[in-house]
């Protein structure tokens, strides 16, 4: 029993800290439904009063105890973090006047927390504006806790991409950035700076403020919530185009920001996991503007902005749509379900398998068709002009068995609740990719989850978590030798 709590203490500490956090933001939009009197203020500062008490709860026991979290510590800390942010973000949406039930309120909050984009509510421009505000703001929040997981925490922890470029950002987070207060001041600046630079471009392009700040914080983050049924199909090609380089921006790694800023030389940006993500992005929407451009009878740049549109949102894990693509014809609709894996880079908001796990995978198979034909021969994988140890390869191998072996059970989950295939095959997908749309009548790009049973929503919920954080962190509580330390 004193292992456990010795276990537990510090992180439940921390996030009674998180709780703090939250409780905080709940006061923007409670401030923001008094001012455009909206009726839900009440929700938020209940929530946040809530919030408080519970931050209360678990942060004094640790007082005047200082502690080192451990490697245990963080995987517990990792996982039950996002856990516990979707709970205390969910609160809002069951108190409101426009109440969720239990199980929705969570879907919603992980959906958000966790950047997918999937939701239960319908008719969203009746809705009032606070709530529209807070669902947005979760996506923020959630895009700026992947980056600095990503950087920070899961490299120490063995999972994940960043590992491959610890060498590499060495050269300069140890000289510019030499503490990690630094490093996650510099990440919020270019984050921040490229949210108020997407929300000024939308608003010059046509939209209200309003919608101008929502989208902005749901495209940077690369999380898909929108503030009208139609999601970005209302608004002209000039808004689709401004979103698609934000959504790229967001696809791509943040230290590779941060690294531009500091070095001041364009050759600071080059990345083999960039070019890499660039180049399929290119490829596939050539392909799809090609064949409906063959097939159908469309106007060539109407078409080409909606290809790339809904290519690059569902590559990078946004989930936007300008249109319902599976009425473009089977190819489209193949092309769109095995993109749904692939997303963004290690390092970005997106979520996916990850860009580079693809190469290393390519790599890897190139090596040893090599070694096929020269037995003899002594090769070495190279990424980004350095050699990759075989403990990467191993993970990334580990990673790919993972997480087609978790798809294969979450969809049988979901089949179990009655789904059909379909739907229960490209949910189970689209939750651990954090992509936000599945196919189908009742989950595709024209469609939400609010039909889908209570018993779904909660599989989808846990493995929308999953996905986040790179299946291993959270899989790794599961096994015995965890506990026994």
């Amino acid at each position: 029993m004193c292992c456990v709590l010795r276990l537990f203490r510090p992180v439940l500490f921390v996030c009674g800290l998180l709780a703090f956090v939250i409780a905080a933001l709940l006061l923007v939009p409670a401030l923001y439904s008094l001012f455009c009197g909206d009726g839900e203020y009440r929700a938020f500062f209940l929530a946040a009063c809530i919030v408080t008490l519970i931050g209360c709860t678990l942060v004094v026991p640790g007082l005047n105890r200082p502690f080192a979290l451990n490697a245990r510590q963080l995987y517990l800390l990792t996982s039950l973090s996002w856990l516990m942010l979707s709970l205390y973000s969910a609160l809002p949406l069951i108190l409101a006047n426009h109440p969720l039930n239990f199980s929705d309120a969570v879907f919603e909050a992980v959906s958000g927390i966790t950047t997918t984009g999937s939701t239960v509510l319908s008719q969203l421009n009746t809705l009032p504006p606070s709530i529209l505000l807070w669902r947005s703001m979760l996506q923020w929040i959630g895009g700026f806790g992947v980056i600095g997981m990503a950087v920070s925490i899961l490299p120490f922890l063995r999972v994940g991409g960043m590992r491959l470029f610890q060498t590499e950002s060495s050269d300069w987070s140890d000289k510019s950035l030499p503490r990690f207060h630094d490093l996650a001041r510099a990440l919020l600046s270019v984050y921040c700076g490229f949210t108020l630079l997407c929300a000024f471009c939308y608003w010059l392009a046509g939209m209200t403020p309003f919608d101008a700040i929502n989208h902005a914080m749901t495209t940077v983050s690369t999380g898909g919530y929108a503030t009208d049924d139609s999601s970005m199909g209302r608004f002209n090609s000039t808004i689709l185009w401004i979103s698609v380089v934000f959504m790229l921006l967001g696809g791509m790694p943040f230290t590779l920001f941060i690294r531009f800023v500091s070095q001041k030389r364009l050759s600071a940006l080059r990345d083999q996991q960039v070019y890499g993500f660039l180049l399929v992005v290119l490829v596939l929407v050539f392909l799809l503007t090609l064949q409906l451009s063959l097939t159908q009878e469309r106007d060539f740049f109407t078409t080409l902005t909606h290809v790339a549109f809904n290519i690059v949102s569902v590559i990078t894990t946004t989930g936007y749509a300008s249109q319902d693509y599976t009425m473009w014809g089977v190819f489209s609709v193949c092309l769109f379900f095995f993109v749904t894996f692939i997303g963004g880079c290690s390092g970005s908001t997106s979520g996916g398998m990850k860009i580079f796990r693809f190469q290393l995978s390519w790599l890897f198979l190139r090596d040893q068709m090599n070694k096929l034909v020269h037995p003899r021969g002594t090769f070495s994988i190279r990424y980004n002009g350095k050699t990759v140890s075989d403990d990467i390869m191993v993970s990334a191998v580990a990673f790919s068995f993972l997480f087609f072996l978790t798809l294969t059970i979450t969809s049988l989950a979901l089949a179990a609740t009655g789904l059909d295939f379909v739907t229960s095959f490209t949910g189970a997908a689209t939750a651990l990719s954090n992509v936000g749309p599945g196919l189908g009548d009742m989950i595709g790009p024209a469609g939400n989850f609010a039909q889908v049973t209570d018993g779904a929503k909660w599989i989808l919920s846990f493995a929308m978590i999953l996905g986040r954080l790179e299946l291993l962190t959270v899989m790794v509580l599961l096994s015995p030798v965890f506990w026994r330390g």
